[in-house]
């Protein structure tokens, strides 16, 4: 099957920076490591320990967390710390935000279509149609 190269018409635009966060996010290890550094920094190492990995393989996550902004690591003597960049997780409350006003719109003009509410676009009630 071949990739579309374009959004699918009437999608969201492509934002890159919102699509790293989210696909580093999308590994269940990746969470981990975001929710354990909300407690404070700790090294690769202890990080890796903590997820029962080998540090080989747990570099990969440190790396996909680091190239979607959400973590920085600084390198002291031998051992690298990864710290928790707070103000890359505010580009998702913003996109989830934006997302929940927009439902809630859609869902309130629902509920008032199907309420029969006139003063919200609103259809009349059934009771007001017979009364005509």
């Amino acid at each position: 099957m071949a990739k579309l190269s374009t959004p699918v018409a009437g999608s969201a635009p492509a934002e890159p920076e919102l699509d790293g966060v989210f696909l580093a996010l999308a590994d269940p290890t990746r969470r981990a490591v975001i929710h354990r550094l909300g407690v404070g920094s700790a090294s690769v190492g202890d990080l890796a320990a903590e997820a029962a990995m080998t540090l080989p393989s747990f570099l990969k996550h440190v790396r996909m967390l680091e190239r979607s902004g959400l973590i920085r690591t600084h390198k002291d003597g031998r051992v690298r710390t990864c710290e928790l960049d707070r103000d890359r997780l505010g580009v998702v409350d913003g996109w989830l935000a934006q997302q929940r006003r927009l439902w809630e719109e859609r869902t309130d003009r629902l509920e008032s279509f199907v309420t029969g509410n006139p003063e919200t676009g609103g259809d009349a009630t059934a009771d007001e149609r017979n009364e005509s």
